[in-house]
């Protein structure tokens, strides 16, 4: 099977696994995040373009998020699914390595892997968290969790662990300052510092805009 074979088999099996979730961490998220991946792919020529878009296209097969935060099951079914296809070892172990380590985790995680490639996608995904796409998500997330949109007594929490950040129930418009506005300046490659600057710049006007109206502007 060639590489060709493998993306097309893949991209109809995360259709399929993923065609009933949540609005923000479905197909269209995992296409937008492939897209951007294999636009970044090719400014970085070195990287291998079937682990950057085998590991875009399964970075969320089995968010933990949805899972009681287990982050085991989205490497398993990864590898398992893989390996059906008889992907060469090496492969696998590089998608598996991005699944694993593709998240922010509160910005506090240390990172301990590193690859061209899992720079590639991690910049590919944090893209589609920003800009007007990004504040669909957010919203959108916040309201499957059921949480508030804005409450001025909760202050965003910049220094949160890990589990913290998982089990975190602030505000959607918390989120931004607990994560969204962070990823400008944690962005791995050239090309995704420059289209991070512009969507960073729009969520910053929203932000204006969104203070304004809880003022009551006239």
């Amino acid at each position: 099977m060639d590489n060709v074979q493998i993306i097309e088999k893949t991209i109809s099996f995360v259709k399929q696994t993923l065609k009933e979730a949540e609005g923000g961490h479905d197909w269209f998220h995992i296409q937008r995040v492939f897209n951007n991946a294999m636009l970044i792919a090719k400014d970085e020529t070195k990287a291998s373009p079937l682990v950057v878009g085998l590991g875009a296209l399964l970075h969320d097969i089995a968010d933990s998020k949805f899972h009681q935060g287990d982050e085991t099951i989205g490497p398993k079914i990864a590898q398992n699914f893989l390996e059906s296809l008889a992907v060469q070892p090496s492969v696998i172990k590089q998608v598996v390595a991005i699944i694993n380590n593709i998240s922010f985790k509160g910005g506090n995680f240390k990172q301990t892997y590193q690859s061209l490639e899992l720079h590639i996608v991690q910049d590919a995904d944090r893209l589609d968290a920003i800009g007007a796409i990004g504040i669909a998500r957010c919203f959108n997330y916040g309201g499957f969790k059921n949480r508030k949109l804005y409450d001025p007594e909760v202050s965003p929490n910049l220094q949160m662990s890990k589990e913290q950040y998982k089990n975190s129930q602030s505000p959607t418009i918390n989120h931004f300052y607990e994560k969204l506005l962070q990823l400008k300046d944690r962005m791995n490659t050239e090309t995704g510092k420059r289209i991070a600057e512009k969507r960073h710049a729009f969520m910053e006007l929203y932000l204006e805009q969104f203070y304004a109206e809880i003022e009551g502007e006239r």
